[in-house]
């Protein structure tokens, strides 16, 4: 830190690093809670158990990827896919009221949620060191050279 002050990269930094733990711990629930998971993927996804079982490895492997730097951009792009990708069975368990396990989530639980998946998307990408904004174009010429 610069004083009291966090540059555009230990912000990213962290930002990373919060988004590896969240995905590296998703990952694990998706292969734990996979049963659970099941009751939540759209009618028209194919192969839907082995779906949750890939999503819930791929998680975990994009939370290493995240933390690697030769592997970021990639994961930060990947990430921000899957978030997109994600949202039907969000809305498919808000709208059809689907508890999760044991636990019924209301309106409390799921408008956060879906209102949060654009940030998701953009934490990815931001975290991936795919684009800076809002925080302006970085010295660097690598850094937001996908905006």
């Amino acid at each position: 830190m610069t004083g009291n002050k966090i540059t555009l990269e230990q912000g990213r930094a962290i930002a990373r690093w919060v988004l590896a733990i969240l995905y590296f711990g998703a990952g694990l629930l998706h292969l734990y809670f996979a049963e659970a998971l099941l009751q939540i993927v759209p009618d028209w996804v194919p192969f839907a158990r082995h779906v949750v079982f890939f999503t819930g490895l791929c998680e975990i492997i994009g939370a290493i990827a995240l933390l690697t730097h030769s592997l970021r951009r990639a994961a930060g792009v990947a990430f921000a896919l899957y978030a997109l990708a994600v949202w039907p069975a969000n809305i498919k368990q808000a709208i059809e009221g689907i508890p999760l396990g044991e636990m019924q989530l209301g309106w409390w639980y799921h408008a956060p949620r879906l209102a949060f998946q654009p940030v998701l998307i953009w934490w990815a990408l931001f975290a991936g060191e795919v684009i800076t904004w809002p925080f302006g174009r970085s010295r660097d010429p690598q850094i937001g050279k996908a905006e």
